[in-house]
């Protein structure tokens, strides 16, 4: 990666050149033009945040004390511009109470073109309020302002619940405008889910920017001839979503569309997958082996342990006392060198470290920071590179194990530190050189599933060149796609499939077992043996070097609302179903009620949510013996009006809101709220139950002749 001087914004001094200590800029180096000669290209050029200052009434651009999510963000690095401290920057004062503004810049279509969810917001909300709360000194009362919380990733509904525990408030609203008061502070008129306009004050306003394509990419794409849908995201189709519309050319990440880190670690690896496909012929042709440093034969050698200590900036500076750990080090047996680093795992610091090793001959290498889950790989490679075995390394992890558990109590932690170090030097010494052997692994595949996602990674495999067995327990392949009629965009998916499970078949390196199940499983990585039960009573002994899991999942089965008792009550994808197979009867429906939620076990400690429930329950439709037909459970809305109706329709707000509804109190339930410049509306579309009176013959909480068919 080569990176180069914006000459646009440079004022052309030269001085960076002269101070950066290490000579990594090269003021006078022209643009060059090189020609690469590829068989395939990814584009992962990303995307950039939505620009607040188009949003013209929550004055942005002229208030310091309204600032992007992005900003935020740098505010709370040790590496931003107050050093990770929790200052506002009007007065660098601590704030005591931050609002955040959640679909700035997405699902607009007021203030700019982004129809979209940009699928990011809530959740970095999240973790910015929590985090929010670490940083401050004392107390501090963060609020998210809402329409949605979108938290549908895996465990983000859990991370939620967290911020709830944790004393972040929510309030479902549109906000009206942002009027700056007193010294610094800002005045947020919002309107709720009532209809009702409130004011509240705040020291900080972060405004939750969307993804936005920026023009440098809209122009990167017309250079390469890649077709954009109507948002400026890459266009590819549903069932090849890395794929572009040139031959050859493959997309991940956000510029692909709006998506998360792990969603755009799933799609680069897809998108590489697809790259390995074509290029399959010329795999290893043209890659270089990177040349090892000879290795030092220290076992001989008495143990010279270098200890290197890391700030993490404030992640473990904050807590813990960085220099008395640092100390503490260097008076431990079998200690030659200690260093304290804002960064261990900086490129700067690892040439610094392999350096180090050299010339204070360390033989046995401690580094004292995060987890050896994500950094023990990276550090072995700066000790081989310093001609040392790559297991004479250990870590102490002081900060997942240590800063992030005592935040609350820094004596604590600095002395608990010590004793990691201690530990982990004690250990260091007694390491000895370990070296790796050459096993021979099994240049075939086992996918377990057969749905769309077990066909594909079947397909993948294969087209690369490798022996692929595909297992899957039904007697037909399909999984749940093949009760799914077509996509949100109106894509046949069982003729999709159809071709899916004809490509599959007829792939000479793919052997495809139905109607068959796992029996037995042994062996390691690289060498596995899976026993499976064929059918009939036989069994068979699979050999393979990798396993794929892709077996999906099943639908919850509600236990309430009358499911499984009543005809018209059914699941997502019994009503696709159902309408696949008589349209004719699905196009006769007068109405149709959704209920959103349901098995998300979850929420089951959520306050709201088990109000929500309980609501439910009580308005859950059971069947007369006489008729067959649902009525209601709830007692006292039987006795005052006898049935409720479900409908969506405009009414009036004011009696509305004396109407009993089921989805009132639910969090994901959205009621569409005026925003804007002007008053909030007098109308506005909610989902309610509409009362039908008793005749006055009938007796209290008599239903005769009251119930209808839903």
């Amino acid at each position: 990666m080569v990176f180069s001087i914006d000459h646009e914004t440079c004022i052309g001094c030269g001085l960076c050149e002269k101070v950066c200590l290490a000579g990594a800029i090269l003021y006078s180096d022209a643009p060059k033009t090189k020609d690469l000669e590829v068989g395939a290209v990814v584009i992962a050029t990303g995307t950039g945040v939505f620009d607040a200052s188009r949003v013209g009434n929550y004055d942005y651009a002229n208030h310091p004390n309204i600032i992007s999510s992005m900003e935020f963000e740098r505010i709370l690095s040790a590496s931003g511009p107050y050093r990770g401290q929790l200052n506002r920057p009007y007065d660098r004062e601590e704030p005591k109470k931050i609002a955040w503004l959640q679909c700035v810049g997405s699902r607009d279509t007021n203030n700019c073109d982004n129809s979209y969810c940009s699928g990011v917001c809530c959740m970095y909300a999240l973790k910015e309020a929590t985090i929010a709360k670490e940083h401050a000194h004392g107390e501090l009362d963060t609020t998210i302002f809402f329409m949605d919380m979108r938290t549908y990733g895996k465990d983000f509904e859990k991370y939620y619940l967290r911020a709830k525990h944790e004393g972040v408030r929510f309030v479902r609203s549109r906000i009206h405008t942002i009027t700056p008061v007193g010294d610094g502070d800002l005045e947020i008129d919002y309107v709720d889910e009532q209809g009702r306009m409130h004011s509240e004050v705040y020291n900080l306003v972060v405004l939750s920017v969307g993804l936005d394509v920026g023009k440098d990419s809209v122009d990167l794409a017309k250079r390469l001839g890649i077709e954009l849908n109507d948002n400026r995201f890459v266009n590819t189709d549903c069932f090849t979503p890395v794929s572009t519309s040139r031959p050859g050319f493959f997309v991940c990440g956000t510029f692909q569309g709006p998506k998360d880190i792990p969603s755009s670690i799933v799609e680069a690896s897809a998108a590489a997958c697809a790259c390995s496909e074509s290029l399959n012929e010329s795999r290893w042709s043209v890659a270089t082996i990177k040349e090892k440093k000879p290795e030092k034969d220290i076992r001989d050698e008495p143990p010279r342990v270098g200890v290197f200590v890391c700030r993490c900036g404030t992640n473990i500076a904050g807590v813990v006392d960085v220099p008395a750990v640092r100390d503490y080090a260097r008076s431990l047996p079998n200690v030659v060198y200690v260093e304290e680093n804002l960064y261990t795992c900086s490129q700067d610091t690892q040439v610094k470290m392999a350096e180090m090793i050299e010339e204070h001959g360390i033989n046995r290498v401690v580094v004292a920071s995060c987890t050896p889950r994500t950094h023990e790989a990276l550090f072995q490679e700066t000790l081989m590179d310093a001609g040392l075995n790559k297991y004479l390394f250990e870590m102490a992890n002081i900060r997942n194990q240590d800063s992030w558990c005592h935040s609350n109590n820094k004596p604590l932690a600095t002395a608990k530190a010590k004793d990691l170090v201690r530990m982990a030097v004690a250990r260091a010494a007694l390491l000895d050189p370990l070296f790796e052997k050459h096993l021979d692994v099994v240049q075939s595949g086992l996918v377990i599933g057969g749905g769309v996602a077990g066909m594909t990674a079947a397909l993948g495999l294969a087209k690369q060149g490798f022996e692929v067995t595909l297992i899957e327990k039904e007697k037909e392949l399909g999984g749940v796609s093949l009760r799914i009629a077509h996509t949100i965009e109106g894509k046949d998916v069982q003729k999709f499939l159809a071709g899916l499970i004809e490509e599959v078949r007829a792939h000479s390196k793919i052997e495809v077992l139905t109607d068959a199940r796992i029996t037995g499983f042994s062996g390691y990585k690289g060498n596995f043996a899976t026993r499976v039960d064929t059918g009939e009573g036989s069994e068979r002994e699979i050999s393979h070097g990798v396993a794929i899991l892709a077996t999906g999942a099943h639908e919850y089965k509600p236990k309430e609302f009358g499911y499984g008792e009543n005809s018209a009550v059914m699941t997502q994808l019994e009503l696709d179903e159902f309408m696949g197979k008589e349209p004719a009867a699905a196009a006769a429906w007068n109405r149709v009620v959704m209920i959103q939620d349901r098995g998300m076990e979850s929420g089951s400690h959520d306050p709201v949510r088990r109000l929500a429930d309980r609501r439910q329950s009580e308005l859950q439709p059971s069947l007369l013996p006489d008729s067959g037909q649902a009525c209601t459970r709830a007692q006292k809305a039987q006795s005052r009006y006898g049935y409720y109706d479900p409908v969506s329709r405009y009414e009036d707000v004011r009696p509305a809101r004396k109407l009993l509804h089921a989805g009132k109190a639910r969090r994901h339930s959205f009621l569409p709220l005026h925003s804007g410049k002007s008053a909030p509306r007098k109308y506005k579309r909610r989902r309610t139950f509409r009362p039908v009176r008793r005749s006055r013959s009938e007796p209290p909480g008599s239903n005769a002749g009251r119930c209808r068919d839903p």
